[in-house]
């Protein structure tokens, strides 16, 4: 028993909560500059010249992919100790890179916000290898070498814990999608002149990593919360485990091919990305009926019901986000005209809203409650607080989606369908829209609210874990 934290089996564990702590300080920059954007679709000239529409966007999603890692990282060094049945390698080494990675990472946006991006390439070298200027890539080539150098550090601490330690079906699916998760980084080097092959080999950064090896990090830690929430027998797990995973990574790297309809590559990625990515959709319902599955073997009813919301929650918004969504608009002659519509938007939002945001908070809700010393679960008012979190935070986002929805199917009506492409201007077609985005900035508004509502859930659980700190004294 670790005697610093009894309610931690292993001292090291300790390490995920700043992972975690500062996820949601970026959690909540990543929803401030969506509010700000969401402003400035309606209010064009809103912060500008300050904040121009360019730079708000590349905060929220820098932000967005920056603080799901921290999680990641979070949610390794406290699952992988468990599951290798050891101390973690060395929580000194994971510390160190804590504090590196969420440097690079404040001065990386302090500089998307202080500094023109042509100002911000010039300082960072970007000329001896050029980077930037891509979207979900934006980060200084410095940046990106930072973010490999944590990488590597992080992979060998978790590695030399399971290579000591025992060996679970979780523990190596996780670590096969972070090492995945790395690799596919690398590609971020890379950046041909010709932007047709640009194109193609930046998709296996962004599309590798959120419809192949994220869906592994987050299958493994759905299986970790569910046998700890459950009770479940491992063996049944992990059969549900290796059957997710092989239809993602079958169909995820297959169905790459719905980014190559129009970017000039050859013509059987129209079939081969059409019928592939028309599958992506099974590997997500496996997990909404794995969850299902789960919960009615349940052994015993784990006091923490927020952790337990989050995790069936995930497996139901994911499987309408990225499998629903997605289909939505995936095959090439529907794609023809929804391609680059307010329906990209609305299905990305829920997929990784659903996806990855969800489990990551799902593994929050369940591991905060030990690392702060409180036990299996916080006081029930605390759980009250973040279940109110979760229904704000979820239903807004289902309204956002909807709202985009409709609003990319009055634009493909407008802009994409008359015989006279010139019939309706892009600019004209987004004024027809504004009711929409009104709508949407409210949702997001409620969003925000939601997200205060979870971490003032943390403020209970802190007072509590003071409390019983004192009378321990």
């Amino acid at each position: 028993m670790n005697l610093a934290n009894p309610h931690l089996k292993f001292a090291s564990q300790a390490v995920a909560k700043p992972y975690f702590v500062f996820a949601l300080i970026l959690f909540v920059g990543q929803i401030l500059f969506g509010l700000v954007m969401g402003l400035q679709y309606v209010v064009g000239d809103f912060l500008f010249p300050l904040i121009p529409f360019n730079v708000a966007r590349m905060v929220h999603t820098n932000l967005l992919i920056v603080w799901l890692l921290f999680g990641f990282m979070g949610a390794a060094y406290y699952l992988i100790p468990e599951e290798a049945d050891r101390e973690l390698h060395s929580p000194k080494l994971a510390l160190v890179l804590f504090w590196v990675f969420a440097v690079a990472g404040v001065l990386t946006i302090l500089g998307y916000l202080l500094l023109p991006y042509a100002g911000l390439a010039a300082l960072t070298g970007n000329d001896v290898l050029p980077t930037m200027g891509r979207e979900f890539l934006e980060q200084p080539t410095i940046t990106k070498a930072g973010i490999v150098v944590v990488a590597l550090g992080f992979l060998y601490n978790i590695g030399m814990t399971l290579l000591k330690g025992r060996k679970t079906a979780i523990s190596m699916v996780m670590m096969t999608g972070l090492i995945g998760l790395a690799v596919l980084f690398l590609f971020s080097f890379y950046n041909p002149e010709n932007l047709a092959r640009d194109k193609y080999y930046w998709w296996w950064v962004v599309h590798l990593w959120v419809e192949g090896v994220w869906e592994l990090i987050m299958g493994s830690m759905l299986a970790f919360v569910l046998i700890k929430i459950t009770g479940v027998d491992r063996e049944v797990v992990e059969k549900w485990l290796y059957v997710i995973i092989g239809m993602a990574l079958i169909t995820g790297i297959i169905g790459t091919g719905h980014h190559y309809f129009w970017i000039g590559a050859p013509g059987v990625w129209l079939w081969l990305g059409s019928i592939f990515s028309a599958l992506e959709p099974l590997p997500f319902f496996a997990m909404v009926l794995f969850a299902w599955n789960m919960t009615s073997r349940r052994r015993r009813q784990h006091p923490n019901r927020a952790a337990s919301y989050w995790a069936i929650g995930t497996t139901v918004t994911a499987f309408l986000g990225a499998g629903v969504w997605g289909f939505i608009h995936t095959l090439a002659p529907v794609n023809y005209y929804t391609h680059g519509t307010q329906l990209t938007a609305a299905h990305g939002h829920l997929a990784f809203y659903g996806a990855y945001v969800m489990i990551v908070l799902t593994m929050i809700s369940y591991a905060m409650p030990r690392l702060r010393g409180l036990g299996e679960a916080p006081p029930a008012a605390a759980q009250r607080k973040e279940l109110w979190g979760f229904w704000l935070m979820t239903s807004s986002m289902v309204a956002i989606t909807l709202l985009l929805t409709a609003a990319g199917m009055v634009q493909i009506w407008l802009q994409r369908l008359p015989a006279d492409p010139a019939a309706m201007s892009f600019m004209n077609t987004m004024e027809q829209l504004a009711v929409f985005f009104w709508l949407r900035l409210a949702a997001g508004v409620v969003f925000l609210i939601g997200l205060l509502c979870y971490l003032l859930s943390f403020r209970q659980r802190g007072s509590v874990a003071l409390q019983s700190a004192t009378a321990g004294a």
